[in-house]
C-alpha cells in the first residue's frame, strides 16, 4: 500500500485488519496499527493474519524503557502554544488518545507513532536530578515551565515511578512556577503538594475534557479516566485553592464539538475559572492512524467527519501555519470559535487576568530575590 504521506493531497482509504493475532480490534488501544517511521528505511509488517512466520508483535502489553536523559527542560519555540519551556518525564503515553499530536515525536526514538507510542513508554528516571541541575544554573531567569508540554505526566506510569511528584517537589523547593495539563485523576495523589504550591501562586492546571459520551471516550481515549472523574479533579483541587481550568481539545466536528457548552458549564460549576480549546488537526502519521480508527469505529459517519475536518483546514486535515493550525479556519472552525467565546462569557471563564508568580524563585541557600 502506498503511504498517503507521500502525497499530501491524497485521501486515505480504510486500512487492513489491525495487529491482533487474528485481526481483531485491539480493545484498550487507540491506534490499531503501527504507522511507518519516516526516519527508518526498513520496517517489520505482518501482511497476512494467517501467516505462521515468526512475528514480533504478539505481546500487546505495555513495557517501560528506562532512559538516562541528557536534559529535561526544553525551550518551546512555537509562538502559539502558550508556553516558554516544557519538561516531560515520560515519552509515549499509555492513554492512547488517537488524535494526540505527541505521537509523531515517538518516531525520533526509533518507534512508531501508532501502537508503539501507547505500549513502549520511555521513562526518564533521572528527570528530577536534571531539573535540579537546570534550576541551579545562575543563567536561568525564572519563567513558568509546563509539565507536560507533550505527553501526560500523570499517565499510568506515574503511579509506578512518581517522577512527576519528584519534579513538583523540586519546583516547590525552588519556588519555580509550573503550568500543568492532564486527563488523569492520579493527579489527586499530589493534592497536598499542589495545594502548597497554589498558596504561593506557583501552579495553574488545565484538565482536558473532550466528551461526556463514554462510548466515544472508550475508543478515542481508551486508557483515560471518565469525564466525571475529570470534573472531580477540578472540584477537589479548586476547593483546595488551586487555580483550575478546562481544556477542550481537540474539538472534532461530527464527533464531539456539539458537547462544548455542556463541558464548559460543568467545568465552571465544579470550580474551573479559565479555559482553552483546540480544533482537530491530523499532522504527520496521525493522519493515517486517525483515518484507520475513524472508519473502524464510525463507518456510518466516517466520510462526513473526515470532510468536516478537511473543511476546517482549507481542504486538508492538517495546517502547519502558526496561529491557524490549532484553531482551523472556515465556517466549521468559526462556529466552534464563536461557541467557545460565547460560553466563556456565559459561564464566567477567562474573566480574570491571572499570572503565575516568578518573583519568589530562589535557589537553596540564597536569600529572597527581587526581580
Amino acid at each position: 500500500m502506498k503511504n498517503i504521506n507521500d502525497n499530501p493531497n491524497a485521501k486515505p482509504k480504510p486500512q487492513a485488519p489491525p495487529l491482533g493475532d487474528g485481526g481483531e480490534y485491539l480493545k484498550g488501544r487507540g491506534a490499531q496499527i503501527n504507522t511507518k517511521n519516516r526516519f527508518l528505511t526498513n520496517q517489520t509488517v505482518k501482511q497476512h493474519i494467517e501467516a505462521i512466520d515468526e512475528w514480533t508483535e504478539t505481546n500487546q502489553a505495555t513495557i517501560y524503557l528506562e532512559d538516562k536523559a541528557k536534559s529535561i527542560v526544553n525551550k518551546v519555540d512555537s509562538p502559539d502554544v502558550g508556553m516558554f519551556y516544557s519538561m516531560n518525564p515520560y515519552q509515549g503515553c499509555e492513554h492512547g488518545c488517537i488524535y494526540c499530536y505527541a505521537r509523531n515525536a515517538h518516531e525520533y526514538w526509533g518507534y512508531s507513532a501508532g501502537l508503539d507510542f501507547e505500549r513502549k513508554i520511555i521513562v526518564k528516571k533521572n528527570a528530577p536530578e536534571l531539573l535540579r541541575k537546570f534550576l541551579m544554573n545562575p543563567k536561568w531567569q525564572p519563567v513558568p515551565i509546563s509539565l507536560s508540554g507533550n505527553t501526560d505526566c500523570y499517565q499510568p506510569a506515574e503511579k509506578k515511578f512518581r517522577l512527576t511528584r519528584q519534579l513538583l517537589e523540586v519546583c516547590n523547593e525552588f519556588n519555580q512556577p509550573v503550568g500543568m495539563i492532564t486527563k488523569n485523576a492520579g493527579m489527586l495523589r499530589d493534592k497536598d503538594l499542589l495545594q502548597e504550591m497554589a498558596a504561593k501562586k506557583l501552579i495553574s492546571i488545565l484538565v482536558s475534557i473532550t466528551s461526556f459520551n463514554e462510548d466515544l471516550r472508550r475508543v478515542m481515549e481508551p486508557r483515560t479516566t471518565t469525564a466525571t472523574q475529570r470534573l472531580r479533579i477540578i472540584k477537589e483541587l479548586s476547593d483546595a485553592g488551586v487555580r483550575m481550568g478546562v481544556m477542550l481539545g481537540p474539538m472534532i466536528p461530527g464527533l464531539n464539538e456539539h458537547e462544548m457548552q455542556r463541558i464548559m458549564q460543568a467545568a465552571s460549576q465544579n470550580g474551573a475559572t479559565f479555559s482553552a480549546y483546540t480544533f482537530i488537526r491530523l499532522n504527520g502519521a496521525i493522519k493515517l492512524m486517525f483515518n484507520d480508527w475513524l472508519y473502524k469505529n464510525f463507518p456510518d459517519r466516517a466520510d462526513k467527519v473526515w470532510h468536516l475536518i478537511e473543511n476546517g483546514h482549507g481542504g486538508q486535515v492538517n495546517d502547519s501555519r502558526y496561529g491557524t493550525r490549532m484553531r482551523g479556519e472556515g465556517p466549521i472552525a468559526d462556529l466552534v470559535r464563536q461557541q467557545f467565546k460565547k460560553y466563556n462569557k456565559i459561564y464566567g471563564l477567562n474573566a480574570e487576568r491571572w499570572e503565575l508568580d516568578a518573583t519568589r524563585f530562589r535557589r537553596p541557600g540564597e536569600q529572597g530575590r527581587l526581580f
